[in-house]
Parts: C-alpha cells; structure tokens; sequence
C-alpha cells in the first residue's frame, strides 16, 4: 500500500482544500494570516532557492527555528527538494546543536528569528561543512554570506510553483524524509530515520478516524514542532485543510487561546497539569460563599467522573447538580482554553488517571495516546472511543504485542528504518522481522486498549530484588493540590523514595492560615509544617501501594525541575540521571542510617 509523500500530500491539500487562513501567526499585535495559495508559492520559492545552492535528493538540511508558518514552510520546501529535514529544538543547547549538524553533515541550515541566528553563528566555527543558511525574520544584522527568507519568498512565483510541483513528483515513498534526534537522556543522541511512508502512513491511518473540519476547525500548535509528536499532529491539522495558528513560546499560550478559540491542540502532561494546579491555586485563594461553591463544583467534578469520562452511571441528582456546577465553575475553566476545545490530544508521557477524569468531567475532552520517535510516533490513541487511564487502541496496520518481560513490542508502516550512522542501536531496537523494542513496560487488557506502566530503563529495582514503576506513583503525586513536582528513587536502595517540589502558593496559603509567613521557597520547604502538610498527602495518595512501593522518606525542593536547569526534556519529561546527579547529596542523606524514617529539607 502506497501512502504517498509529504510534498505529494500538501499539493494535494492546497489544490482540494484551498483556505485562506492556511497558517496564522501573531505579528505586530494581531493575527496576520497565510492562505494555502501564498503558503504553496513560499514553499515552492525556497525549494527552488535550495536546490540552486546545490541541495540534491539525499541530502540533509538543518532546520532551527521556533513553532511559525516559516517552519512549515521550510520544511515541505526541503522535501519538495527531495532532501531530509533534520530539525533542532530552538532551545536547544550550542554543544548538542553543534553535534546534530555535524553528524548528519548539514551542508544548508534554515534559520528563523535572530537568537537562532546568533546561536547557530556562534558554532559556525566549528561547522566546516555548513555552506549557506537561509535565514527568516532575524532584523537588519544579518551577515551577508546568509540568504534572505523574505527575498527568496518574494521572487517566487508560477515558474517555481511548477518547478516544485515536477521535483515533488519525483520524490519516492520510501526516501528518507527526516532524521530526528532523540533527546538523549540516557547518552549521545541518536538519529532516528524516518521515510515519507512513516510520517504519510502515521497521518493516513490516524485519520481514519480523526476528521477534522476546515470550515469550523481551527488548530493551535505550541509544543516543539521539532519534536515528532506535534509535527505529526500538524501534518494532520494541514493535510485536511484545518488552520493551524503557530505560538512561539509557551507563556504566549493562554493568550492566544483566548484569541484563537481553538477546537483541537495537542499537549504533554505537564500542560494539564499546571492548568489543574492553577485552578486549584485560584480556588484556594476565594473565602465565603465563593469558596462554598468551588468546593462543591470539585466534588460534584469527582462524583460525575464515570458519567462524563466513560459514559457510565450517574444518579439524576448528580447529573442536576452538574448542570448547575457547570453554569457557575466548569465553563469558566474552558472558557480559559478558548470555549471551543473539542479534541484534545495528550501524549508525551502518561497522563494521571485522576486528572484526565477531572478534565473529562469538567468537559474537556482529553484523549491520550501513546507512540514514540520511532513510530512517526503514533502507535495507539483513545480517540474516538476514550477509556481513561488508557493509552487507546492500536491504530489502523499498526501491531502490538507485549514481550515476556512486559516490553510493548511495534511493528507496521510507521517504524523507522533504524538509527543514522548506528548499525548497532539499529539492530538492538529493531529485530529482523521488523518488531521494533520500545522499551516501555505495558499491557493489553482484553478488549485490546493499551497501557502503559513505566519505562524499561526508568524501573526501579530495590535491593529487597522487588521492581517499582516510578511514573504511576510521581502521577499520583502530583494530583495533589500541594503538589508541583515529584520523582520517585530507590533503585538498589533498601526502599523508595522521592524528591518533591511543594506548590508554593497553595501550601503558602494554608500555612498563612496558621500564621506563618515565609520569605522564600527554601524557607517554606524546610519548615516542620510544610513536612507534615506533605507527608499527609504523600500517605493519602499512596495509600493502596504494595508495602515495597510505599514512599519511606522524602525531600522537599524550593524550585521545580525545568528545561532550563537541564532537568527537564524538551517535551517535560523528567532527564532522571541529570535529577540524580544534581541532588545527588540530598538523595544519599535521604538512606543515611536513622532510627526513625523523617523527610530531609533541601534549602
């Protein structure tokens, strides 16, 4: 079965589906907007731009810039050329950016917004084979060895449209469209090799079942575009001609969810979980009758769970009562994501049960999946059919099987042909027959939905010889309203233990309520009180853990895990071995021998 190419897809999407809001950026204080005609001729006029720099099919090009139209722009311009994408994260690091350059030996580098500039000028030294970058939006200091994006785009015309429309033609299913580079939390990155049959395949078989439509849809995109899950989710926002608005940076999004009001985004965990930990912070932060009806709306929230998140049973006064909660609190919690979300996608990391049951019954439709780099990345999703806790079915031609071990097992259209220049970590991953390892623990229940329990590497083994699932244990964690951030340990250890990030607002707000005041996080995280705040939710929320996953001692941290301090994924996910290197100290004070288990403070 052919699934076609990218360029193939998009042609076919801009002669079929044509819209005049394409792709929409926030320039200047406003929404400016990209018809499907002006995107085509953008494409069309930076492809014929590569290909006379001397980009041949094969050849891979380097792509750094945050989520914009240029993105897009650049890279169907890159697969028109028959050429590989090789994207980095704008954030990314000058030692790691300079890595993935050299080692897929980028001769063309595209670049948009002047700090991607500078931090790609700043390592030209060190890039012999890099002989030209495209440069987009990067003001007036642009040295002259670089191309303009905006001049490049400007003299594209019919003659290049054609031209591009010939190239795309010739491009083959089975040609390398990207080599994306995992983020290499557990050592040198690895370039994962996907064709334009993974990415086309990912996007066909999803969207069997995921209609999106033009006329009403529109598209938020937020997450890395650089990373595998929002860029195939975007593939599929453009080939069905739904508009897709860009933001580039994170703190510009709850503005622009006002402003766009979009009915379908993708997320990562962490997302929900600060828009929960907002709520609740606002919540607490009410008295008298307000207060009252917040926490009656929670608790009606909590009652409605399986009514609303699995089209199970609820009474009639629950049902009335819901209707009421939502008039008063739940609709002001979506009016905050726009008013009109109506899919969801969550994926990244496994969602909390607790939380995707609170969202749903709020209603906001959350729809977890799961998949990684090398599947192009969907394997499974809940959607259209949810069942909480889940990570959905297998899609359409994709297989799943659990090894011996408990390892989910992939095989079909969408796995990657292996890893760039790494024949070994190819045939570790990938067996002969085409099964690819995930590394992931899980499990298939009967009706066929997955689920996923930990990671392989991340399991923790006790030096009693009894394994433990981190992640299960940090999600419940982190349903806690006192609760930012957790990390369970313990491996080879007597017992588990955790490193925990105390909300500060809420755990201020309660203890102010006592009379203490704190000047800093440090000061409210070594305080007996905040000890024992915790200590009470970490005992209610663990509560029907086995005895040798039960958490025996903990730390409290002042300051949250973050990309930034190199503890984070670009995606949010927790980089363990850098958390453990880092409180490195604080977790070895945690098993220091004492005649009494008591949590440590870390100032």
């Amino acid at each position: 079965m052919s699934y076609g190419t990218l360029p193939s897809r998009f042609l076919n999407t801009v002669d079929h589906l044509p819209h005049p809001r394409a792709q929409m950026a926030r320039r200047d204080g406003k929404w400016q907007a990209v018809s499907s005609r002006d995107f085509l001729r953008r494409v069309a006029g930076i492809s014929s731009a590569l290909v006379e720099l001397g980009v041949k099919p094969g050849d891979c090009v380097g792509l750094l810039s945050t989520n914009r139209p240029e993105w897009h722009t650049a890279d169907l311009a890159i697969h028109g050329a028959g050429a590989i994408t090789v994207p980095i994260y704008f954030n990314e690091s000058a030692d790691r950016m300079t890595y993935i350059l050299k080692h897929c030996g980028a001769k063309v580098t595209f670049v948009a917004g002047k700090p991607q500039l500078d931090k790609l000028l700043s390592v030209r030294g060190n890039l012999p084979e890099l002989e030209d970058i495209v440069v987009a939006d990067s003001g007036a200091d642009v040295p002259s060895e670089c191309l303009r994006y905006e001049t490049l785009i400007a003299g594209g015309g019919e003659k290049d449209v054609a031209a591009y429309r010939e190239r795309a033609s010739q491009v083959l299913p089975g040609q390398l469209a990207s080599i994306i580079y995992t983020s290499g939390t557990t050592g040198e990155p690895k370039g994962v090799m996907l064709t334009h049959t993974n990415f086309c395949s990912n996007v066909a078989d999803v969207g069997k079942v995921f209609h999106l439509n033009p006329a009403e849809d529109v598209a938020l995109s937020f997450l890395p575009l650089s990373h595998v899950y929002e860029r195939t989710v975007a593939y599929m926002y453009i080939f069905q001609g739904c508009p897709v608005a860009y933001i580039e940076s994170i703190d510009a999004v709850p503005q622009a969810l006002l402003e766009v009001r979009p009915t379908v985004l993708a997320a990562v965990p962490r997302f929900f979980e600060k828009i929960y930990a907002r709520l609740v912070e606002q919540g607490s932060k009410t008295t008298g009758l307000k207060r009252m009806i917040f926490d009656w709306a929670m608790k009606i929230a909590n009652q409605s769970v399986h009514w609303r998140s699995s089209a199970g049973h609820a009474s009639l006064a629950v049902k009335l009562q819901w209707v009421l909660a939502n008039q008063l609190v739940y609709r002001k919690v979506r009016a905050r994501l726009g008013g009109r979300v109506r899919i969801v996608s969550s994926g990244g990391a496994p969602l909390a049960k607790e939380l995707a049951e609170f969202f749903w019954a709020v209603g906001v439709p959350i729809y977890q999946g799961y998949g990684l780099t090398e599947t192009s990345p969907i394997v499974s999703t809940n959607y259209p059919v949810n069942r909480v806790g889940s990570s959905g079915k297998p899609i359409p031609n994709v297989q799943v099987r659990i090894a011996e071990d408990g390892e989910i097992l992939v095989k079909g259209p969408c796995v990657m042909q292996g890893y760039y220049k790494n024949p070994e970590a190819t045939r570790e991953a990938l067996t002969p027959d085409g099964w690819f390892g995930t590394g992931d623990i899980g499990f298939l229940d009967r009706d066929g939905y997955l689920y996923i329990t930990d990671r392989k590497k991340d399991l923790i083994k006790t030096a009693g010889g009894k394994f433990v699932a981190p992640q299960p244990i940090e999600n419940s964690l982190k349903t806690s309203p006192y609760i930012l951030n957790a990390m369970v340990v313990g491996d080879k250890r007597k017992f588990v233990a955790a490193l925990i990030v105390p909300n500060p607002t809420t755990v201020g707000e309660r203890l102010a309520a006592e009379g203490l005041k704190f000047s800093s996080n440090a000061e409210m995280a070594a305080h007996p009180r905040a000890h024992a705040l915790i200590e009470g939710e970490v005992k209610r929320l663990t509560a029907r853990l086995a005895q040798y996953e039960t958490i025996k001692h903990f730390a409290l941290l002042p300051d949250d895990f973050t990309f930034d301090s190199g503890t984070l994924t670009f995606t949010l996910k927790l980089k363990r071995r850098v958390v453990e290197e880092k409180y490195r100290n604080v977790i070895e004070s945690l098993y220091a021998d004492v005649a009494e288990p008591r949590p440590i403070y870390q100032e």
